[in-house]
């Protein structure tokens, strides 16, 4: 059992109904912020930095936007199901844009590869998330 899936069912108002799919979506967005910092710094010390601003800069956002929203998802206590909706299609719009940033390079740096791909991952958690009730 993951250390999400533990946290929530420890938590004193028991595992959320949402279980699987809740916990899918808060590990996607800390994965994909790490992966996004990452292929920032490794961004950052390629020559051609000057050619990978936008890419450094939509990995410093989509990283801190993918950390809140695992933040906010990890918070099971007084809920607010708008506002949580409203911060998983953000991230999730965010993750799609910053993805398609990411494949512009993927084949040049492998990296940016790595970090396409969580952010689909994390795309795709948002997504299963959205119709579920909170």
């Amino acid at each position: 059992m993951s250390t999400t899936r533990s946290m929530m069912a420890a938590h004193p108002d028991g595992e959320p109904s949402l279980g699987q799919a809740l916990t899918a979506c808060i590990e996607a967005a800390f994965s994909c912020a790490q992966a996004s910092d990452a292929c920032a710094d490794a961004c950052m010390a390629e020559e051609t930095i000057v050619e990978l601003r936008k890419c450094i800069r939509l990995s410093l956002d989509c990283a801190d936007l993918c950390m809140t929203t695992g933040r906010f998802l990890s918070r099971l206590n007084e809920v607010d199901g708008n506002l949580l909706k409203t911060i998983l299609m953000a991230c999730r719009d965010f993750c799609t844009t910053t993805a398609i940033e990411y494949e512009k390079h993927a084949d040049m740096y492998a990296y940016c590869r790595i970090a396409a791909e969580a952010c689909r991952r994390c795309e795709q958690a948002c997504q299963d998330l959205l119709p579920r009730p909170f």
